[in-house]
């Protein structure tokens, strides 16, 4: 399995040039080394020493595995710094982890209480997976986004709380962090876009109403103009996801 673990930083990270520099200065890496010391332990019964384990681990390394957690093979934590994963969660094979992730639970609950992730799962950084929850198999979780419900296999989340914006069209191995979807701004813009034509319908009908007043020769009364925030609001579309 550390083999496996090995082979696989080689083969997603082009600046892991040879084995000792992997096994020295690879926090992820020694972290996982660790944690599958600490987990044989766990499962032995052994009391202290387990979580003594973990604790040194995240002394030398940033990472915080509690000894419970079930990680699969090929696992790759990139960087890692503030990764905390929580002692129900299971962690499926070959899945990309990068740093200041979570995958922990939602209060005090006791029993199954962290989530399970799936397959060739990449999780972007400071990314919260928090409960109970299924993620399937090749979900790609965006920066940032909080994660509190079940997400189907195939499909990329992002946002908070975490929305699914495509599914069934995913590369295999990457998540291209400029090319996810903002579905907040596109939400916004939609909105707008709704807005503007209802006043310019409106707009319409004012038109015609002021025809017919000019022609019956009534007074026309001054209305008073509302604010122009259309630029302001097209900035900010402008500028979302940046």
């Amino acid at each position: 399995m550390l083999l496996t673990d090995l082979r696989t930083i080689f083969e997603r990270d082009p600046a892991a040039r040879n084995w000792l520099e992997v096994l020295f200065c690879y926090p992820g890496f020694q972290a996982l080394l660790f944690h599958r010391v600490a987990h044989w332990l766990f499962k032995l019964g052994i009391p202290f020493v387990p979580r003594f384990i973990s604790h040194l681990s995240r002394f030398f390394t940033g990472i915080e595995i509690h000894p419970g957690a079930l990680i699969g093979k090929g696992v790759f934590i990139d960087h890692g710094m503030g990764v905390v994963i929580g002692e129900t969660a299971i962690v499926g094979d070959y899945a990309l982890i990068y740093q200041g992730v979570t995958l922990g639970g939602t209060g005090k609950e006791s029993g199954k209480r962290h989530p399970t992730i799936g397959s060739h799962v990449v999780v972007g950084a400071g990314a919260k997976v928090l409960g109970n929850i299924q993620i399937g198999d090749r979900v790609r979780i965006g920066a940032g986004s909080v994660v509190l419900r079940d997400v189907p296999s195939n499909t990329t989340v992002v946002g908070i709380p975490g929305r699914v914006t495509r599914q069934n069209n995913l590369p295999g191995e990457v998540l291209d962090h400029d090319k996810v979807r903002d579905v907040e701004a596109e939400v916004i813009r939609a909105l707008f876009e709704r807005v503007k034509a209802l006043e310019k319908h409106l707009q319409e009908l004012e038109d015609q109403s002021s025809l017919v007043e000019n022609e019956l020769g009534c007074e026309q009364t001054n209305k008073p103009k509302s604010n122009n925030s259309d630029g302001m609001i097209e900035d900010f579309l402008d500028g979302a996801g940046i």
